[in-house]
């Protein structure tokens, strides 16, 4: 069943995980324990969501999408899955998956089909429009390399 919410409400997910209001979280959503979904994201049907996944506000998480453990999207970040929209069929949709440890960026977009690898970063505003390898970190539009997700750590 989708939830719809009123302003300031803390909306209790399965695996003592939240969501915070005014969001809209669609039918299907599995999601992992200790999870965050901030205020004003969108989150499509069947999406799924491993442990402690972090969704700041104002992202959109199309349909079908995957994210694994320890996933952060940052604020108004977009997840597509319809390449030619609207297509209206779902057997031509891509969704995204974002692997284990990934960083996406505020602002940023993710083709449909573009997939994030493990411990990959895509950087605030980027656009990705082919998949990030693992352990990389991309920027620009469209995103390109940047450097090693070791160096982006060591900057931090």
């Amino acid at each position: 069943m989708a939830k719809d919410s009123t302003p300031n409400d803390r909306i209790e997910l399965p695996n003592n995980s939240v969501a915070w209001a005014p969001c809209k979280i669609g039918s299907g959503l599995t999601n992992g324990a200790n999870c965050s979904i901030g205020a004003l994201a969108h989150i499509g049907r069947d999406v799924s969501m491993g442990n402690s996944c972090r969704i700041q506000g104002g992202a959109y998480i199309a349909d079908l999408c995957i994210l694994g453990d320890r996933v952060f999207i940052g604020p108004n970040a977009t997840l597509l899955n319809d390449r030619y929209p609207p297509s209206g069929n779902k057997e031509l949709w891509q969704p995204i998956t974002v692997k284990d440890g990934a960083v996406i960026g505020g602002g940023s977009t993710i083709v449909p089909g573009c997939d994030v690898g493990a411990n990959a970063v895509l950087a605030a505003g980027a656009v990705l429009t082919k998949s990030l390898p693992d352990g990389e970190v991309w920027a620009g539009n469209p995103a390109t390399y940047l450097m090693t997700r070791e160096e982006y750590d060591n900057k931090r």
